[in-house]
């Protein structure tokens, strides 16, 4: 399958990512976002399991249970606190640090170059969801700054450890183990904190069904393919696609307004993204392309 392929499929994760906002807000019950967060991973990984009829062995029981809690557990709790305690602009463009953070963790933990215009592409992206997402009347809360920032850290230490270890099994079934693992994670604190609702309609339903299906079963399966296809520092960049797709759909479905700031702050994700995925032209492959690298390489 070609780069630009796998590339094109990769970025359906982050745009069916970019729903969520939309479905919590109109579909799910209110002040149970841990909830969302089990039904998102772990139906979906028990059919994938079931389905390949496939388990962790040796090593892989522990390494899925960190991948899992880093990919999915951890990064959906501190995701939902961060949202919780601040406004949607602040909380996603604490988020978006993801990318930088990648690069960063390539270079000191796989001991790879980056080249330069990645870094600079994600600095690019991050500025144009701030643009995108911040409002004049935002404030902070420090513990959704924390929580912010570590969420961005969780998921960064995932994609990167992802990479590293890669897969000793079909991708649906290294899919399923991470599903299962993060959804379990989140079992306690959900039971904990939120309960169980006494009843759900027809809509709540619909919601979950596309949590659980779009985005944790197919959109898992297209990034965990992705990231283990291509350079994380890449790979990542889509994620800026999901803060774009969000307010998008805000403006299309909701009838929210966009000023020019923010349409600029779309123009500069796209332009970043673009900049910092799509191949160089062939006539400079041949060149030496600015890099960053890490003092052991």
């Amino acid at each position: 399958m070609s780069n630009a392929r796998v590339l094109a499929l990769t970025a359906i994760a982050p745009i069916v990512w970019g729903t969520t906002y939309l479905v919590t807000t109109e579909l799910l019950p209110d002040g149970r976002p841990l909830l969302a967060g089990v039904l998102r991973a772990l139906p979906a990984g028990l059919i994938l399991v079931a389905a390949t009829r496939s388990l962790p062995r040796g090593s892989w029981w522990w390494r899925s249970l960190v991948l899992g809690t880093l990919n999915i557990g951890a990064f959906f709790a501190f995701l939902f606190i961060s949202a919780y305690r601040l406004p949607g602009g602040v909380s996603a463009t604490l988020g978006a640090i993801h990318p930088l953070l990648v690069a960063l963790l390539t270079v000191v933990v796989l001991h790879q170059a980056i080249a330069r215009r990645a870094v600079i592409a994600a600095a690019v992206g991050l500025g144009g969801v701030a643009m995108l997402v911040l409002t004049t009347d935002a404030t902070l809360d420090t513990v959704g700054v924390l929580a912010g920032l570590a969420g961005g850290l969780s998921t960064a230490f995932g994609v990167i450890l992802t990479k590293k270890w890669g897969r000793p099994t079909s991708l649906l079934a290294f899919t399923g183990w991470q599903l299962v693992a993060g959804g379990l994670v989140l079992i306690i604190p959900t039971l904990a904190f939120e309960g169980i609702p006494s009843h759900l309609s027809a809509a709540n339903v619909g919601g979950y069904l596309w949590l659980a299906i779009a985005g944790g079963a197919v959109a898992y399966i297209l990034w965990f393919r992705g990231i283990l296809a291509m350079a994380p520092a890449k790979v990542t960049l889509l994620g800026f696609l999901a803060p774009l797709v969000a307010t998008l759909l805000g403006w299309i479905v909701l009838g929210e307004s966009l000023n020019w700031l923010q349409w600029v702050g779309a123009a500069a994700i796209l332009g970043s993204v673009a900049v910092g995925t799509i191949a160089r032209p062939a006539k400079h492959q041949g060149e030496p392309e600015r890099v960053l690298k890490a003092a052991s390489a």
